[in-house]
């Protein structure tokens, strides 16, 4: 089980293919910092179609698994553990709504997103599920206290 270092709230978040190869990263990180979290840990890395099902395993027995693990595995992906007060709220916040159409104004997927399927990022969608997908991309040692 990942144990952070932290003494705020930490959660995952990914820059998926889309928002990579888009040209988005710098915006996204940027963005990043400008809310006040802090990155503890950032890698950029392709996932296998093998990496990115065991990723959304929790999605298995829905209708857009397959497509999903297809486009996550299409390109290269930014995975970061971001720190601050109330990071998996906040993060969720900044992001906005899955569909970019029914995102507000100046979340991060009504400005990057492609579609409901291909929407820039990744944000863990409760502490719990923020450790455990966090400890999927990194170690202990990849984190910084």
């Amino acid at each position: 089980m990942f144990t952070p270092y932290f003494k705020k709230e930490f959660t995952l978040i990914m820059i998926k293919p889309d928002g990579v190869v888009d040209g988005h990263t710098g915006a996204i990180l940027e963005r990043i910092e400008k809310e006040g979290f802090q990155i503890r840990a950032l890698k950029r890395l392709v996932l296998s179609e093998s990496q990115a099902g065991a990723f959304y395993y929790v999605h298995r027995e829905r209708p857009f698994y397959g497509e999903l693990v297809k486009f996550m595995a299409s390109g290269p992906i930014v995975a970061a553990v971001l720190e601050r007060d109330n990071a998996v709220a906040h993060w969720r916040k900044v992001i906005g709504a899955t569909d970019p159409a029914e995102a507000e104004e100046g979340t991060i997927r009504k400005l990057y997103a492609r579609s409901k399927g291909e929407n820039a990022v990744h944000g863990s969608d409760s502490v719990e599920n923020a450790r455990l997908e966090a400890g999927f991309f990194f170690a202990g040692l990849d984190l910084l206290s």
